[in-house]
């Protein structure tokens, strides 16, 4: 049985510490206060020195006040009756519906024994172009969105999950305003999905040691689903938030800081939740699509440049739309092969004639006369900005990949493309004008 600590030696942040033996790392510990009671967990052990993070923050405790450790680390409840439930950044319930506690499961276990995984090999349809078209969404991905503060990537986040063709989605809010919270809420039950859905939701205003666990209750909870054959998507918006919670517990801990104060775990922190994505042999999966701010719009500083040596590719979500340029999907060429024998000419002829429109435009900014040429490229850049590019658009892969060659044959002749002739002779719009 567990011994009782009724001595608190320091309180720092929102951190204690207290002289205890027999105890484990990650191990939870229940404060009980003169306000109540509260949940803590060890996060460092010095010899019989035990440091321990209180989820609700450490006001209210004193030096007194009685610790209790557990003798397990944090559980989650795992069942089909979380479906349509939203939960805090400590598993308990935000919606005021019943509390759940069938079927515990450990949070923040490690990574699936790569042996266990397959390649991936199929495709999340979303129904935006800029995705299903030129950066294909693939089973087991984990890719960022690198975005700046004013980007719609919340509204990004909430298309995705309700148009992705998956079984369910979780959705991890770290730090989020109070509005966005209650506009994924909102979004996702007018559109049908909120069933399918489980929510996470750290708010700004909570404790911002339970932003920490958000990642990891939900990839726990996606990793149970998938093994009972459920392919999950799971959205996480902001990790650069989790990010800044690490930054502060090591400040807190006296840590010796790295890259602008980061701790130097950052790297190994990060990998550790975007390296649950994968797809079981046999069984379901799990997608990672997460939010990245990037402070400055820097793409080096230390939490988009950690997070790129992890991922698969990055959307860039830029000026209220995924750039084609900076965006990469590296694992798209395993699914877009497969789709329509033209998925992969309209994808690289389209973008190499919108980079051409960049240059064109450029120069007609700076006063160059335009050619006949040029006058094409302006006209076909406008029309791809606002028919594919928009994140408005709302269409299937194959319609997307017909509007392709409708905006071509709107703006250039066949052999103005560079496309092979065997597909321009199948899918160019107006077969007639090309024989004549």
């Amino acid at each position: 049985m567990k011994r009782v600590y009724n001595k608190i030696l320091s309180i720092t942040g929102n951190v204690i510490s207290v002289k205890a033996t027999d105890v484990a790392y990650e191990e939870l510990a229940e404060i009980t206060t003169q306000r109540g009671k509260s949940l803590a967990q060890v996060i460092k052990i010095d010899g019989d020195i035990v440091y321990l993070q209180v989820f609700a923050g450490s006001q209210g405790i004193s030096t007194s006040d009685e610790v209790r450790f557990l003798g397990h680390p944090m559980l989650v409840t795992f069942s089909d009756n979380m479906l349509g439930r939203i939960f805090d950044g400590s598993g308990m319930p935000r919606d005021k519906g019943p509390m759940l506690t069938e079927l515990l499961i450990p949070v923040a276990g490690p990574p699936v024994n790569p042996a266990k995984r397959i390649i991936p090999r199929r495709m999340i349809r979303t129904n935006i172009p800029m995705i299903d078209v030129f950066n294909s969404l693939v089973v087991s991905q984990k890719l960022p969105i690198f975005s700046v503060s004013g980007e719609p990537y919340n509204q990004l986040l909430a298309r995705i999950a309700l148009q992705a063709e998956v079984d369910m989605i979780i959705l991890g809010g770290i730090g989020l305003k109070y509005d966005e919270y209650m506009y994924f809420k909102n979004t996702l039950e007018e559109g049908g999905a909120l069933s399918r859905s489980i929510f996470f939701i750290h708010t700004a205003s909570d404790p911002i040691v339970e932003g920490l666990m958000v990642p990891d209750l939900c990839l726990a909870v996606a990793e149970k689903f998938a093994l009972k054959g459920k392919d999950v998507l799971v959205l996480l918006t902001d990790m650069t938030n989790f990010a800044d919670a690490l930054k502060e517990i090591a400040i807190t801990m006296e840590h010796v800081p790295s890259n602008r104060g980061y701790p130097g775990d950052l790297y190994s922190q990060l990998a550790a939740r975007y390296e649950k994505a994968v797809d079981f042999e046999g069984a379901g999966s799990v997608t990672i699509l997460a939010v990245t701010t990037m402070p400055g719009d820097d793409v080096t500083h230390p939490i988009p440049d950690n997070t790129g040596y992890i991922t698969e590719g990055q959307f860039y979500l830029r000026n209220g739309r995924i750039e084609p340029f900076g965006s990469l999907s590296r694992l798209k060429q395993n699914v877009n092969a497969a789709t329509r024998e033209d998925h992969r000419a309209i994808m690289d002829g389209m973008i190499q004639l919108y980079a051409q429109y960049l240059e064109t435009e450029e120069k007609r900014a700076m006063g160059f006369r335009m050619t006949d040429w040029d006058r094409k490229l302006l006209k076909y850049g406008k029309m791809f900005e606002s028919k594919m590019m928009a994140l408005s658009v709302n269409i299937p892969l194959e319609e997307a990949l017909d509007l392709g060659w409708k905006i071509l044959a709107e703006c250039f002749r066949p052999e103005d493309t560079g496309l092979r002739t065997e597909l321009i002779k199948k899918f160019w719009p107006d077969k007639g004008a090309e024989q004549r």
